[in-house]
């Protein structure tokens, strides 16, 4: 099998949905070996910051000499970035393997049960953790966390970064019904760690903690960590990066990291499209940074204020239309004096017209304009000194490409799509 056959095949699977349940991955993974027994794992949930987390847990036990396996989702541009080994994407060989490895264990399930792609992809990532002999993995949730695949695994630890507004017509319409899915994955006795600020969310985690006779860990950004000892820009990481040195501390027994190792790590944290600052040839600012819901939108604008308080940049903003993208805009509007929104390469892009009249009922001292594209805008203001462009993984993706900041890969961002049904309560 050719890579681009295995990616066609993965597309295949996007018609089994997002079918949410522990059983079938269960059953997969058993007959792949159970690879995830050989394993061990930090399984991190939340609804922000889970992937900065992520990249700094990983950078912080690589640091420490550690062979680090890293699965995370969506992926900006290539499918390969959901699997990494010590910071290494998966090879295109290794992935057209694994794909032909699995398709005789999907005859084994009766057509009104077969695992959906993020299930296979799930098991295709502890299969290639294992056969890497990762000392540790670090293990992001795909959505929710309680029937999210993922959740086959016992873990060292659990990690809930926070709980906001995203997703709500699968996983609730309350931060409490939304803090009880990510809650899920909390295991007995297994140490839990949290930087969730919300109380009644918070309310949550400690009642399902207690239960599970899990040991529960709260930090909070009032950790003194300096703006130089991080390499990620944004108040909000100092957040993330405290919740990851509570991580690390609850489990020295397990896995000792000396400080200056500790220090090394934070300071060296690689997260593209993440408030990611790009510097072009001709001195021009671009920051790209994935604000896909309120929360994300927020800690944006709280960047730009502190970070880039005397400068005024021209706005690239596309949304999904399953997002509250018109509060996304009211966060955002005052921000710019220049507004382009432009759709973005998904079937379920909003309208960029639409966008645009939210942005200019919000700050009418704007100028809101929607484009046909990305290239487009990226044309229309390419005198502009400093430029943001935000919203939409996707659109943000798109951008890494356009700047030639990763190679292209002919759509691989599709296979970030999917329909989920209502979770099961």
């Amino acid at each position: 099998m050719r890579y681009a056959e295995a990616i066609q095949f993965l597309y295949g699977l996007q018609l089994f949905g997002a079918n949410f349940g522990l059983e079938r991955a269960h059953k997969l993974a058993a007959l792949a070996g159970n690879p995830q027994a050989k394993l061990r794992f930090i399984h991190v949930a939340g609804t922000n910051g889970k992937g900065s987390a992520c990249a700094m847990l990983e950078s912080i036990y690589r640091a420490a000499g550690l062979r680090v396996g890293l699965f995370t989702s969506p992926h900006l541009v290539s499918f390969r970035e959901r699997i990494q080994v010590n910071r290494q994407l998966v090879s295109e060989q290794d992935i057209a393997r694994l794909v032909a490895e699995m398709q005789p264990l999907l005859k084994q399930f009766p057509g009104d049960t077969h695992p959906t792609m993020f299930e296979v992809v799930t098991v295709m990532a502890l299969k290639y953790f294992a056969e890497q002999k990762c000392d540790l993995v670090i293990w992001e949730t795909g959505l929710g966390g309680r029937l999210d695949a993922t959740n086959i695994v016992t873990p060292l630890a659990s990690v809930i970064t926070n709980i906001a507004f995203d997703h709500q017509q699968w996983l609730g319409d309350t931060l409490e019904k939304i803090a009880a899915e990510k809650a899920g994955i909390i295991k007995p006795a297994i140490p839990v760690v949290t930087a969730t600020a919300d109380l009644p969310a918070l309310a949550v985690i400690e009642k399902t903690a207690r239960e599970k006779n899990a040991p529960l860990t709260k930090t909070s950004s009032e950790v003194r960590i300096q703006d130089s000892e991080l390499s990620l820009l944004g108040g909000h990481q100092k957040s993330n990066a405290a919740l990851a040195l509570a991580v690390v501390e609850v489990l020295q027994n397990q896995i000792p990291v000396p400080a200056e190792k500790i220090h090394a790590g934070l300071a060296n944290v690689n997260w593209p499209g993440r408030l990611q600052l790009v510097q072009t040839p001709d001195g021009r600012k671009i920051l790209l940074d994935g604000a896909h819901n309120v929360a994300g939108a927020e800690a944006l604008r709280a960047t730009l204020e502190k970070q880039f308080a005397d400068a005024r940049p021209l706005l690239i903003f596309g949304a999904l239309a399953d997002k509250n993208w018109p509060a996304i805009c009211r966060v955002l509007a005052p921000l710019a004096a220049k507004i382009f929104t432009v759709p973005v390469a998904s079937g379920r892009t909003a309208d960029a017209r639409a966008l645009a009249e939210a942005f200019s009922s919000a700050n009418p001292a704007a100028k809101a304009v929607a484009v046909k594209n990305l290239a487009e805008a990226l044309n229309a203001s390419k005198d502009e000194p400093f430029i943001v462009i935000t919203g939409s993984l996707y659109l943000v993706g798109e951008a890494l490409e356009r700047l030639g900041l990763a190679p292209a890969t002919g759509g691989e961002r599709g296979l970030n799509e999917w329909i989920a049904p209502q979770i099961p309560r």
